[in-house]
């Protein structure tokens, strides 16, 4: 469940439950650099245009049933290879947008790094002058065995718990009897190659 907001996107309060990357001043090829992950994608990922052509080629709804306006369509074989680099001809899901009518169009693609990557390492991946990873992190959840019937609580008009609770400790979790994760999933970077606007300022959408 937790999985489901954080891959949705549902995340509104950043600086509780997001880390992003440092934005960093361009340096020499920089641009180039960005304009050639790109150009791979746009050239091997419009394929994925047809979802059907994705799914044959391993790509799975990350969470099926989820009423998202973005949907993740992950390869797993791909995101563990993505452990030792980004390319951006693989990445680790393929991010649709759901049209009314139920239709999904191709937008872009998330590219996935371990939680302890270095920034230097992120920066070598895809500069960071140029889009921020993220990380989800300081979640409050309610307890395994109670997860259901108490993932929409609330408190003072506000949830106690997810990506919208204002706690964001593991003392303030443990009063209200959830468990804290510090951290869910790795870095994760959205490149929108596929949408109308900036293709890197969708850090965390």
């Amino acid at each position: 469940m937790a999985a489901e907001h954080a891959m949705a996107g549902m995340v509104s309060n950043e600086d509780l439950h997001l880390r992003l990357t440092p934005l960093r001043s361009p340096a020499s090829g920089d641009s180039a650099r960005a304009a050639e992950v790109l150009l791979v994608m746009r050239r091997e990922l419009a394929k994925y245009r047809d979802v059907r052509v994705a799914e044959e080629d391993g790509f799975r709804q990350f969470l099926p049933g989820v009423a998202a306006p973005i949907l993740h369509f992950t390869n797993f074989r791909w995101a563990m290879q993505s452990r030792g680099g980004l390319d951006p001809a693989r990445p680790t899901s393929l991010l649709y947008q759901r049209a009314a009518d139920g239709s999904l169009t191709l937008v872009g693609a998330m590219f996935t790094a371990p939680p302890h990557t270095s920034d230097a390492d992120l920066d070598a991946r895809l500069p960071l002058s140029v889009v921020r990873w993220h990380q989800h992190i300081n979640w409050c959840l309610p307890p395994l065995s109670e997860a259901r019937r108490r993932w929409n609580e609330t408190r003072d008009g506000q949830p106690v718990f997810g990506p919208k609770s204002p706690i964001a400790t593991e003392e303030a979790c443990a009063a209200v009897g959830g468990r804290f994760q510090p951290r869910l999933f790795g870095w994760m970077v959205h490149v929108m190659a596929f949408a109308d606007g900036d293709p890197w300022n969708a850090h965390h959408h």
